[in-house]
């Protein structure tokens, strides 16, 4: 049985990792989870400097799923480097993604330029959901323009393959995939999450001090599958699925639709396992379907 998946060039000995942000940077879950195992760590987002994130309250549960608005809260390149970066040097088997956050292209590259040294860096994910504070707090990947223009820019400073993470929080999701690919991503990951807002009807006022978040877990799935079948059917290069996996058949679901690779989210909030648990399902799946390579399930839903 082969579960190896290869995404620009780059071998992964099983198609799940967890999300960007869900995960810490692989120390917090360690205990519970062997990292070895994992296709993949990602890591949280890192930017040039210390970001403190958004005020608190910072997360709300909503009906299947969770709203977020923690702001993207890291201690920075430096920090990542010597203290997350040496503590994953220890799991040889797990590739490393390092998930890229900026408010400006000169924040993107300058965190680009530090990891490009870095042997354990195995691929960058670029969060293009963050506000372009230049164009007025327009997130960079809500205009296609701006979606090719900050691939190629990171990808001309990168010496690590690029997946640029795409916002589903757009009018087509086909024009933003097809935008990174002409800006030379090496693969799209999707969806990150989708705006959403509660509001406390006893105190009258908005449960978040953000007021609106990112809606993420088992509700936003369906959207995620369509998003993930559409730009499948849309460009030539690999996507990594994501968007409220929590089960085994969630992450085939995905790979049916055309993701190489899945990654879960939300879930490893109530069940930290939920990597290796589904993992473990599909595994099953491929028994009992007499799929002898994960690849020959890739984007078979036409």
């Amino acid at each position: 049985m082969n579960t190896k998946v290869t995404i620009a060039g780059v071998e992964f000995q099983n198609p799940i990792m967890e999300a960007s942000g869900t995960f810490g940077s692989g120390m917090e879950y360690s205990e519970f989870v062997d990292l070895n195992k994992l296709g993949a760590v990602v890591t949280k987002g890192v930017a040039n400097v210390p970001w403190p994130g958004n005020p608190t309250p910072r997360i709300a549960e909503v009906s299947s799923g969770m709203l977020n608005a923690i702001g993207l809260q890291n201690p920075g390149v430096e920090v990542f480097c010597e203290r997350d970066l040496k503590f994953l040097e220890q799991f040889k088997d797990a590739r490393v993604v390092v998930n890229v956050c900026g408010h400006s292209a000169e924040e993107y590259i300058e965190v680009v330029d530090r990891l490009a040294g870095e042997s354990r860096v195995d691929m960058l994910e670029i969060n293009i959901s963050c506000p372009n504070v230049k164009e007025g707090g327009i997130a960079f990947g809500q205009d296609p323009k701006a979606v090719e223009e900050i691939t190629k820019l990171v990808k001309a400073h990168a010496k690590q393959p690029i997946i640029m993470k795409l916002s589903p929080n757009v009018t087509d999701i086909k024009v933003m995939a097809k935008a990174a690919e002409a800006g030379g991503a090496d693969a799209i990951s999707l969806i990150n999450t989708l705006t959403g807002m509660k509001i406390d009807v006893e105190r009258q006022s908005f449960v978040l001090a953000n007021k609106t978040g990112g809606m993420s877990g088992p509700a936003v799935h369906p959207i995620a599958v369509r998003m993930v079948y559409e730009c499948a059917n849309a460009v030539n290069i690999p996507i990594i699925g994501m968007g409220g996996i929590s089960t085994w058949q969630d992450a085939v679901e995905m790979m049916l639709a055309g993701a190489t690779a899945v990654s879960v989210g939300t879930a490893n909030f109530y069940n930290p396992t939920a990597t290796l648990d589904i993992l473990s399902g599909m595994k099953d799946y491929m028994v009992r379907k007499k799929i002898d390579d994960i690849n020959d399930i890739i984007g078979i839903v036409k």
